[in-house]
């Protein structure tokens, strides 16, 4: 095989991978009446996750316009509050209200990622161009529309996420959001396949963002907006494909030197273990008893369960034994001091210290406040964290996908605890008829604690009908959120 003319201005056929995503995105019909209800969990599950994060001034400033007075009247509103903005700048208000707390779905593969994260791109979309639609006679959106991009969303970020592994070359997973997002918002703005490619193209010559606001020593909570960040990009390049006519870039990906292969991904293609479809949804993970970072939910509840043999005896302890999988002890394994509460959520000894200690662990546990107890300290000085080789087999195994830990703990006259181990979480497909009721319950409590009640009630009313919520506008489902 000769080798490409690197002189030649000569534009290739796109690449593969790009219109493969275009392709799914406008042709493939989802059939799975399972995507479609672990769907609307997620929706659900996202919104009450962003109602919690309205507690947090640290989110809260994040979410208007991007400079005082750039409001947007009939726009896109951002749930919770009374902002109408543009759909770029609601993109990155949504998205960043829905990753705040780190507490609703997830995906674990070779990458990992939230795919409820699109929605911060979707949601924004959606009621732009239904409220237009609305005041300009149209046809606006249904949420079972909003449904179907987002099983598509998931699909596209989690089938990437299975066999190419992008933080090993230092990147953040949001490079998914990005490119799902991109996708999905330039179908929603009735781009044709053409222009979806050249959307994609653009967010692939975006490159990627490091992950250094994601590890010590710099964690810091630029990882709390970093999907919101995604999805403003993705809006504009969707915008822009659309709306202006932007040309897009064939070899974005394979360009021989100048491409996101040999730049970024050390001169290797993308690989896949299988077509597009509904798997991803199907298989979502949901983070449902606890805001803790997805590779130990189940160290969590090994901890939980530890509590009552371990509480009245935190003087006497020896050592806390975790054993977790190898990317949780890659990414969450850590010593010393802890700066802020982002370097707390993602510190596997401080998640099992506190249910340790008191038996819980909440978005409030992360807090300087708590933090500031020197008994949670003293327990992480003296845990010690390994990989299980089995629980990373299951980890990867398709079959499973299990995010498996282990909790013991000794104590200093030789006794100790049973060694307590935890393959998945309530929030795996293997428990979903054990997690949903409690879904639901945490979506019930979120709108409580921030919506005026008669909106509570409304809210709670359409969504107990999935065929109700389906048909509704999904301005009028998210004027439901709006203050």
């Amino acid at each position: 095989m000769s080798e490409p003319d690197l002189r030649s201005a000569k534009r290739p056929d796109p690449d593969q991978p790009m219109v493969d995503v275009a392709d799914y995105v406008v042709d493939y019909r989802i059939e799975s009446a399972e995507a479609y209800d672990t769907a609307r969990y997620m929706l659900l599950d996202s919104l009450g996750t962003s109602m919690l994060a309205m507690k947090f001034p640290e989110c809260v400033k994040h979410l208007g316009p991007v400079v005082p007075g750039a409001v947007l009247p009939g726009g896109a509103r951002v749930p919770g509050t009374s902002h109408e903005l543009d759909p770029v700048q609601a993109a990155f208000a949504i998205g960043t209200q829905i990753r705040w707390l780190d507490f609703n779905d997830t995906w674990l593969a070779a990458e990992w990622g939230h795919p409820s994260d699109n929605l911060g791109a979707i949601l924004a979309v959606a009621d732009y161009l239904s409220r237009k639609a609305e005041r300009e006679g149209g046809t606006p959106m249904t949420v079972r529309q909003v449904l179907t991009y987002a099983i598509k969303a998931h699909e596209i970020q989690g089938c990437y996420a299975l066999k190419n592994s992008f933080n090993r070359v230092g990147q953040d997973h949001v490079i998914l959001v990005r490119l799902a997002s991109t996708a999905v918002a330039t179908a929603m703005l009735g781009g044709t396949r053409e222009q979806i490619v050249t959307a994609i193209s653009q967010s692939w010559i975006d490159n990627g963002s490091l992950r250094t606001y994601r590890h010590a020593p710099n964690t810091g909570p630029r990882k709390s907006w970093a999907a919101g960040d995604a999805c403003r990009r993705a809006v504009t390049h969707a915008i822009n494909a659309v709306y202006r006519g932007v040309v897009g870039y064939p070899s974005a990906l394979s360009a021989k030197t100048w491409g996101y292969y040999d730049v970024a991904f050390k001169g290797q293609a993308f690989q896949f273990e299988r077509p597009f479809g509904s798997y991803v949804m199907e298989n979502v993970l949901f983070k449902i008893s606890f805001p803790a970072e997805f590779h130990a939910q189940t160290a969590v509840e090994c901890a939980m369960r530890l509590h009552g043999a371990v509480a009245g005896r935190l003087d006497q302890i020896d050592k806390v034994v975790i054993e977790t999988q190898e990317a949780g002890a890659r990414i969450i394994d850590k010593t010393g001091p802890l700066a802020n509460y982002a370097d707390r959520d993602h510190c596997i000894q401080y998640m099992v210290a506190v249910p340790l200690i008191f038996g819980r662990l909440t978005a409030d546990d992360y807090n300087d406040e708590v933090a500031a107890d020197p008994c949670i300290d003293a327990l992480r000085d003296k845990t010690v964290v390994s990989e299980n080789p089995q629980f990373t087999r299951d980890y990867y195994d398709p079959g499973k996908r299990y995010i498996g830990n282990s909790v013991q703990v000794f104590f200093k006259d030789g006794s100790h605890t049973d060694k307590v181990s935890v393959d998945y979480p309530i929030g795996h497909r293997k428990r979903r008829a054990e997690g949903i009721p409690l879904l639901l319950k945490k979506f019930e409590a979120a709108l409580r604690g921030h919506l005026p009640a008669h909106r509570v009630r409304a809210i709670l009313d359409v969504t107990a009908d999935p065929e109700t919520l389906d048909a509704m506008p999904v301005q009028d489902f998210l004027g439901l959120f709006t203050l």
